[in-house]
Order: structure tokens, then C-alpha cells, then sequence
């Protein structure tokens, strides 16, 4: 069974992007995340990450079919 919850690295490995983009899709609110613990470690939910994908995929195919790309 896969975790309910992503660290900002494991997000970063799977978007294969740098940590500190990561944290900014976060912190940006594009990227749905909660704060955990007494440190506040950034949390995603796997079910979040996968909608922020497929709105990517959708906003991707909208500049397409739109010739913005």
C-alpha cells in the first residue's frame, strides 16, 4: 500500500524537479501541502499531488488545442 503522505523529497523525486522548486509550488499554494510535527515538515497528500498532475496535463493540452504552444 502507498503512503497517504509525501515528504518535499519524495514530491521532488516524482516531479523530477529540485527541492527548492518543490517547496515553492508549495508555498505558492499551487501545490496543496500541510505542516506536520514540531518542526513543521511540509506533507503532501499523494492525492493532491496526482490532481496538481492532471491539472497540468489539462492547463498543458488547453495551450495546445489553443496554439499557445
Amino acid at each position: 500500500m502507498a503512503p497517504r503522505f509525501l515528504t518535499l523529497a519524495d514530491v521532488s523525486e516524482i516531479l523530477n524537479v529540485s527541492s527548492t522548486q518543490a517547496y515553492a509550488l508549495v508555498r505558492s499554494g499551487e501545490l496543496p501541502a500541510i505542516q506536520v510535527g514540531g518542526r513543521g515538515q511540509w506533507r503532501v497528500e499523494a492525492s493532491e499531488l496526482e490532481a496538481y498532475i492532471q491539472r497540468g496535463y489539462k492547463l498543458t493540452q488547453e495551450k495546445v488545442q489553443s496554439g499557445q504552444l
